[in-house]
C-alpha cells in the first residue's frame, strides 16, 4: 500500500479517527490534501466542498470529486445522515454561526470531526496580557484587521457549546505547540492553558426513553374515575 504521510499532525490525527472504506464529506477542503490522504490510507469514499474557486479548479485537476459550495448555506442540500463522517478542519472560526454548523454536520452525517486553533492557549493569553494587542501565532496566522477569522473562542467555550447543544464528544484529543499530543481531560484549566489546536470526534446524544408509571383514567362524561391497577 503506498501511504500518504502528512505535513500536518491535526491530519494524522483526523485519519486516526476515521475507520477504512468509511463515506466522508470534508469542508473547506482546500486543494484537498486531506482528500487524498485519506484516500490513499483510509481508502474512504470521500468528497470535497470548497468555496475558493481557484483552490477547487485544483482539487478537480487532481481527479478529486470537489464541489464549490458554502458551508454555511449549501449544506441544507445534503439528506439526513449521508455520511458516514463529516471533517470541518481549521474552519469553525471562520463561520458567522458556527453552532448552528456543527448541528449541520451532525445532521448529514453519523459522526464529525472538528479541529480548531485554541484562543485560551498560554502564549496567545501572554501576547494580550503584555503586549496588550491581538495575538499574531502560526495557528492564527492574521493581522485583526484581515483575518478571516470571525469567532475566537477557547477549548472552554467548545466544551460548554457541546453540552448545551447535546453533542456527544466520543474523543477529544490537544496537541501543545511542541506537536505532543494527549486526551483532553474534564480539568479544562490545564487542558485550555497548554492546548494549541484541538481535534473532536462528536456525535449526536441519544437518550432512551423514560417510561412514567401513571395512573390509568377512565373518562366517563365529565367525570374522571383513576384506575388504581
Amino acid at each position: 500500500m503506498n501511504l500518504h504521510y502528512s505535513i500536518r499532525k491535526d491530519w494524522d490525527l483526523i485519519e486516526s479517527l476515521i475507520d477504512n472504506k468509511s463515506t466522508t464529506l470534508d469542508i473547506g477542503c482546500g486543494e484537498g490534501d486531506l482528500i487524498q490522504q485519506l484516500q490513499n490510507n483510509r481508502h474512504a469514499d470521500i468528497r470535497g466542498v470548497e468555496i475558493n474557486g481557484e483552490l477547487v479548479r485544483s482539487a478537480i485537476s487532481k481527479g478529486l470529486s470537489v464541489i464549490q459550495g458554502n458551508a454555511e448555506k449549501d449544506l441544507s442540500q445534503y439528506c439526513d445522515q449521508s455520511f458516514d463522517y463529516v471533517i470541518l478542519s481549521q474552519t469553525l472560526q471562520a463561520m458567522y454561526n458556527p453552532k448552528q454548523v456543527l448541528n449541520e454536520l451532525l445532521r448529514i452525517g453519523a459522526k464529525a470531526i472538528v479541529s480548531f486553533p485554541n484562543f485560551g492557549h498560554w502564549r496567545i493569553r501572554a501576547q494580550l496580557l503584555f503586549k496588550g494587542k491581538m495575538p499574531v501565532t502560526h495557528e492564527l496566522p492574521y493581522a485583526w484587521y484581515d483575518t478571516p477569522n470571525i469567532h475566537f473562542f477557547t477549548l472552554k467555550d467548545f466544551l460548554e457549546m457541546c453540552r448545551m447543544s447535546n453533542i456527544f464528544i466520543e474523543r477529544s484529543i490537544g496537541l501543545t505547540s511542541q506537536g505532543r499530543q494527549f486526551e483532553i481531560t474534564s480539568h479544562t484549566l490545564t487542558s485550555n492553558l497548554i492546548t494549541n489546536e484541538a481535534i473532536f470526534l462528536l456525535s449526536r446524544k441519544k437518550y432512551e426513553p423514560i417510561k412514567i408509571k401513571t395512573k390509568q383514567k377512565i373518562f366517563s362524561g365529565s367525570a374522571v374515575i383513576a384506575n388504581q391497577r
